[in-house]
């Protein structure tokens, strides 16, 4: 983070911050706090190196700490975490996705990771989940430029991504056609509506398409995986992107269940808020995944967290497979256009066929 944005954030948080005058002491600044709360996120430290680093007291840190966290997400998510709410809002994700990653009428990829806590008070089994740890779960879409537009926080650990999405507003809304997305278009023969990006444990939909499944897939299928794997690699670098410079996430976070969720909203609005005005600094060139002519070149980020084994992590791939026959076309339609002359780039059919791990 530069002096510029440190500065623009502290003066967002400030007026959010209280400043107590306790006689005979000295009050801690709202700058200070800003800091011992950036350094905590960034770090991933315990508080009670914080309580060394700035001679604070312990319970004095705890309580900084969720105090600008809530003033973070107070402060900043209307302004750099809003879902879209317009036909030209929707329309701009999808051609940056298009433009980038080649996959048009896409306007978000999902997924969702578990965030490792310490043992609740009173959590039962509810938090510990199959991998044998306690976490709360992050559901998230994110943009093609690795910012988030949509988050779930706080389910349960025990949980899988498509029923706690399933159980979401944004489904719900997309269910009911509320998230106001352009019509259709008809291309290259095919009529292509506006789709969010889903691995295979998510409900196929009109506007959900997921990869196709099993071992005796089509030449046409295998293209059509592996196009809109490109697309869904969005959602991994997001996340990896955030794990790695909020180290916060690279351990078990030792709070209480409502500490845990105030971080996590105050560490996606940084994300969001530095992507979006700082990301030369945020994510210099190499370090988020990249393709040049079909060739495939993995992200910095990954060497960063490839030592964590309780931080972000994957949520259980089990769901259901049914689905209409409705959804079934709409897959199919992208899939025949991923093999038209309009709707193919040059490098799919080598790629796909010669590297399995990219069409998968």
């Amino acid at each position: 983070m530069t002096p510029e944005r440190f500065s623009y954030l502290l003066s967002a948080v400030e007026p959010y911050l209280k400043i107590r005058q306790d006689r005979g002491r000295t009050a801690i600044s709202a700058e200070e706090k800003l800091v011992i709360t950036l350094r905590y996120l960034a770090t991933g430290d315990l508080m009670a190196s914080q309580t060394f680093n700035f001679r604070v007291g312990r319970a004095t840190v705890s309580s900084i700490i969720r105090e600008v966290c809530d003033s973070i997400w107070t402060a900043l998510n209307k302004k750099y975490l809003m879902l879209p709410s317009s036909e030209n809002e929707w329309m701009a994700i999808a051609e940056k996705f298009d433009n980038d990653w080649n996959v048009p009428y896409a306007i978000g990829a999902v997924d969702g990771k578990h965030i490792a806590i310490k043992c609740p008070k009173f959590g039962g089994s509810m938090y510990y989940n199959y991998k044998g740890f306690h976490s709360t779960v992050l559901m998230a879409i994110c943009d093609a430029s690795y910012s988030f537009v949509w988050t779930s926080i706080g389910s349960y650990g025990r949980d899988n991504d498509a029923a706690i999405f399933g159980a979401s507003s944004f489904f719900k809304r997309a269910d009911f056609g509320k998230l106001k997305l352009p019509p259709p278009s008809v291309v290259g023969g095919q009529q292509l509506p506006y789709v969010l990006l889903g691995d295979d444990i998510f409900p196929l939909r009109t506007w959900l398409i997921k990869p196709y499944g099993g071992n005796n897939l089509t030449d046409e299928e295998e293209v059509a995986n592996y196009r809109t794997s490109r697309g869904r690699r969005t959602i991994e670098n997001t996340f990896g992107v955030m794990a790695a410079r909020w180290r916060i996430f690279r351990r078990p976070i030792r709070a209480n269940i409502e500490t845990v969720d105030q971080i996590t909203k105050a560490v996606i609005c940084l994300h969001n808020y530095l992507m979006q005005t700082d990301n030369a600094h945020y994510i210099p060139s190499g370090f988020v995944d990249s393709w040049s002519n079909g060739e495939f070149k993995e992200g910095e980020w990954r060497s960063v967290v490839q030592d964590d084994e309780t931080g972000l992590q994957n949520i259980r791939r089990v769901g259901s497979n049914n689905y209409t026959a409705t959804t079934k076309e709409t897959r199919d339609r992208f899939r025949d256009y991923f093999n038209s002359q309009e709707g193919a780039v040059p490098w799919q059919y080598d790629v796909a066929h010669n590297c399995g791990p990219l069409a998968s």
